[in-house]
């Protein structure tokens, strides 16, 4: 296992690129005097139908070959060609992520590691030994208990992914869940403004949505909902449903609203299949405050034009601007 603080020690690449069933996207990045992170080189090219199926029991890669004729073909029209060095964003559903939580008090680091390993095989369905698992320790929960953030992709789909790159003469800085890249922008934000409310991020695909809520600039609760594209607004909405009942702190007015620092305040919604009014609209309903779209400005982006949607780049931006972490 590997935890996340150790994988950017090294000065990690500053391009990255972002893959989905659909298509994938380059970023290269370059960071000004004044901190502000600024999109040098970016591109995005859809896939033929099935050459990428995401999934993480199942071989993902239809033709290795194909795919790196298109990452090749993508790199020279973005202008990256001659990068050997690469952070990527993996599909979502080619990974999983969970927090993992340690009851019981005080264990030697062996018992811990055993314990992890444990919940990390109950969490996956998957020995580890078959698994790439990256692990990073958070904040203890409000019981004080021991929590850890943890990806799996197998190393069986992983195998597909590197032989891709292999093929272009590439390597692979840092490889993590698309969620993780997007959720680093929210970590960014919500630090360069002080803010103290939650913030969530919903991560669409084909099969379904990744909603990550962050509190203090740290995942607080992962789920990723598979379901078909017409239910993705009513399981948001029960994601939010049993963020105000479990993890909210009950107002003592029960007509009152939650306070700043106990509410979703800021979101940020990537990919396609829900709308940011609808989403919106859902989280006014449910927990009757109105969240503030992050956009490219608060988290300092720089995009080179208008036509540049950042939501369709967050992840590969965001495994990117790790380079200055």
């Amino acid at each position: 296992m590997t935890s996340f603080s150790k994988l950017i020690k090294p000065r990690l690449p500053s391009a990255a690129l972002g893959l989905t069933g659909e298509g994938v996207a380059v970023v290269s990045l370059d960071r000004r005097r004044d901190r502000t992170l600024l999109v040098r080189r970016a591109g995005y090219v859809p896939l033929a139908e099935g050459l990428v199926r995401p999934n993480f029991d199942e071989s993902n890669v239809a033709d290795v070959g194909e795919l790196a004729a298109v990452l090749q073909g993508l790199a020279a029209s973005a202008g990256v060609q001659k990068r050997k060095r690469w952070s990527v964003a993996l599909p979502e559903a080619a990974t999983r992520t969970t927090i993992l939580t340690l009851e019981g008090g005080s264990a030697t680091r062996a018992e811990t590691e055993e314990m992890l390993r444990w919940k990390t095989e109950r969490g996956f369905g998957t020995p580890v030994e078959e698994l790439r698992v990256a692990r990073e320790r958070l904040r203890p929960d409000a019981q004080g208990r021991p929590r850890y953030l943890a990806t799996a992709v197998r190393l069986s789909v992983l195998a597909e992914y590197e032989a891709t790159l292999a093929a272009l003469g590439w390597q692979a800085g840092l490889i993590l869940p698309r969620h993780m890249g997007e959720a680093w922008w929210l970590m960014r934000e919500r630090v360069a403004a002080g803010a103290t409310s939650d913030s969530l991020l919903v991560s669409t695909h084909h099969e379904g949505f990744t909603a990550v809520l962050l509190r203090d600039a740290q995942p607080l609760l992962v789920r990723s909902i598979v379901c078909e594209a017409e239910d993705r607004v009513d399981e948001l909405y029960r994601f939010l449903l049993f963020y105000r009942d479990r993890v909210q702190t009950p107002a003592l007015d029960p007509d009152a609203a939650p306070a700043a620092a106990d509410t979703i305040g800021r979101m940020m919604i990537a990919g396609d299949g829900i709308e940011h009014a609808e989403a919106s609209a859902i989280i006014e309903e449910t927990l009757n405050t109105r969240p503030r779209l992050v956009t490219a400005a608060d988290v300092r982006l720089a995009l080179p034009s208008d036509e540049l949607d950042f939501d369709a780049i967050a992840a590969p931006a965001g495994l990117a601007a790790l380079a200055w972490a």
